[in-house]
């Protein structure tokens, strides 16, 4: 009977061992809430940096003309994530401190988002511009990095968009903001290496100005449906 001591044990330990993994695995909620606040930050992240502006325009002219592209990717997206972090990690203390905050900035955020989505709906039933590309000789990489950072970081709209807006969307997501962030963080990057990278190989799509107005189409139906998500979250 002594020598089946062993094998009992052994037999528990073999039999403890698919429970001690599943311990270790993170419930389903918990994995379906931060799916949830992942792919929501993603989504963000992507309706929001898809707007035309002047970081993005000026991306899209160096990834068409294949001048220092890989330096001023990273230098957006990179910026992007050090303000995203900024909102998503700050913003709910400052919530709690000032209570007063966040319908001030939900509503503000809301009407920012209308006025722009105005601006694109407007941009896409008038007449549209071809992007223009420049035929000047290249510009060093100190210059080029220096005019990419003071699009972004001078912009107000930056700002408003990474700091403010996905700060507010963030705290609705108690306990799974950095996910949030992650996902917006993602989108940037993503947004960012695609469009730096692929508007060589798009350049006859990208030069038509019929592209354009239906880009900025889309941009206001994608501003009005995320000023309408800010206003009736409880």
């Amino acid at each position: 009977m002594g020598r089946l001591t062993p094998k009992t044990k052994g037999s528990g330990a073999a039999a403890a061992s698919p429970a001690l993994f599943f311990v270790f695995l993170p419930p389903i909620r918990t994995l379906s809430s931060i799916m949830d606040s992942y792919l929501t930050g993603l989504a963000m992240g992507f309706s929001l940096i898809v707007a035309i502006g002047a970081q993005n325009a000026f991306v899209l002219r160096q990834g068409v003309r294949g001048e220092h592209v890989l330096a001023v990717v990273l230098a957006c997206a990179l910026s992007d994530a050090l303000l995203i972090a900024l909102g998503v990690g700050g913003f709910q203390t400052l919530i709690q401190s000032l209570p007063w905050l966040d319908p001030v900035l939900r509503y503000g955020g809301a009407a920012f988002l209308l006025w722009y989505g105005a601006l694109s709906l407007r941009r896409a039933l008038g007449p549209a511009a071809a992007l223009a590309l420049a035929s000047d000789t290249p510009a060093p990489l100190g210059r080029t990095l220096a005019t990419c950072l003071a699009l972004t970081w001078l912009n107000p709209h930056v700002y408003l968009d990474t700091v403010v807006l996905l700060g507010t969307l963030s705290t609705r997501f108690p306990g799974d903001e950095p996910w949030f962030g992650a996902g917006a963080v993602t989108a940037s990057f993503v947004f960012f290496f695609a469009l730096g990278f692929g508007a060589r190989f798009l350049r006859r799509w990208l030069a038509s100005p019929a592209c354009w107005r239906g880009l900025e189409a889309v941009i206001a139906v994608i501003m009005a449906s995320i000023a309408i998500k800010l206003l009736v979250l409880e």
